[in-house]
């Protein structure tokens, strides 16, 4: 297996709760009743899960490669990747705080709920595709297959000394349940 498949693999994942939060906005849009606990554990499912493993193991390992092999961080498609993690965690804190506020009974807020949360879907959206679609198979021409191996192994110990037992299994049913629960089946 490649890197980039272990990364693209990631991104299916994430997709499962970006169409959930894209659900529930709609059916908050619509005048439905929804749990601010949604936004807040897919707060929590970002933070850790979309960020802290899988944008640590692009940042911490992939991008790093990418650089060795000669592509450059900044001017390049490592540097759009890398702006754009950084505003993702600006839309994730955002959603996250006004969505404590409107959990604490403060309505008011959900305006900002709803932006953030649709502007984390729209910006993810397309950097998934970015990346699958145009920086993966650029690291997989330029990449050799020993480094390749290198970034896996690297993977590999994120997910033994950083991340730990179960992260995987936790983060891939909290997945399914917010899933779940934007389908009206929780």
């Amino acid at each position: 297996m490649k890197a980039t498949q272990v990364l693209s693999d990631e991104h299916r994942v994430i997709e499962h709760v970006l169409s959930a939060m894209q659900l529930m906005t709609k059916r908050i849009t619509q005048g439905e009743q929804v749990r601010p606990g949604f936004f807040l554990d897919a707060a929590d499912f970002i933070k850790e899960f979309a960020d802290g493993c899988h944008h640590r193991k692009e940042e911490g390992v992939f991008f790093i490669a990418l650089e060795k092999a000669g592509l450059p961080t900044q001017g390049g498609p490592v540097g759009v990747m890398l702006a754009e993690h950084e505003k993702g965690r600006e839309f994730t804190r955002k959603m996250k705080a006004a969505t404590q506020k409107w959990a604490d009974g403060d309505s008011t807020v959900l305006s900002q709920v709803l932006e953030n949360a649709q502007g984390y879907f729209d910006l993810l959206q397309q950097h998934i595709y970015k990346e699958d679609n145009i920086l993966f198979p650029m690291a997989d021409k330029i990449l050799p297959a020993e480094v390749q191996q290198q970034v896996l192994n690297d993977f590999e110990r994120i997910e033994v000394e950083e991340t730990g037992a179960g992260f995987h299994e936790r983060y891939h049913a909290m997945a399914e349940t917010l899933q779940a629960e934007s389908l009206g089946k929780i």
